[in-house]
């Protein structure tokens, strides 16, 4: 199901064709990650329930959890008052981050020593989910 172009066309993309996406765990409030969409990953979305992004560096659309298992499941798209910016509320199953956490926000600066400190524990191995380049 396409989504009818009023709704899209009150996103404000970038000069790239894309929008960020901040994304949270809908139980919590926990901030997931941040990603970029375009166009083709908000409509994939809308269509599967499931979030799509777009990959800057691959320059093209990718399924969250495609690979890993770890999907998110949607339950809210929120657009922010200047249109530049949507919030996406899912229920994270497994890691959100690639590097095995729930968050990929898992590190927060210690003020001394000053230093990232990881404020969490992985909830699986990376190595054992994506393949070895």
């Amino acid at each position: 199901m396409t989504p009818p172009d009023s709704i899209l066309d009150l996103i404000k993309f970038d000069d790239a064709g894309l929008v960020p996406a901040i994304v949270q765990d809908s139980a919590t409030g926990q901030v997931l990650m941040m990603a970029w969409m375009d166009r083709p990953a908000i409509e994939n979305t809308l269509r599967t329930g499931e979030t799509w992004f777009y990959s800057r560096s691959r320059k093209s659309s990718w399924h969250k959890g495609g690979t890993s298992g770890h999907i998110q499941k949607v339950d809210s798209i929120r657009l922010d008052c200047d249109g530049d910016t949507l919030l996406i509320l899912v229920r994270q199953l497994g890691g959100a981050c690639h590097n095995g956490f729930f968050s990929c926000f898992y590190r927060q600066l210690e003020t001394n020593p000053q230093q990232w400190q990881d404020i969490a524990q992985p909830v699986f191995e990376p190595d054992s989910v994506y393949p070895v380049k």
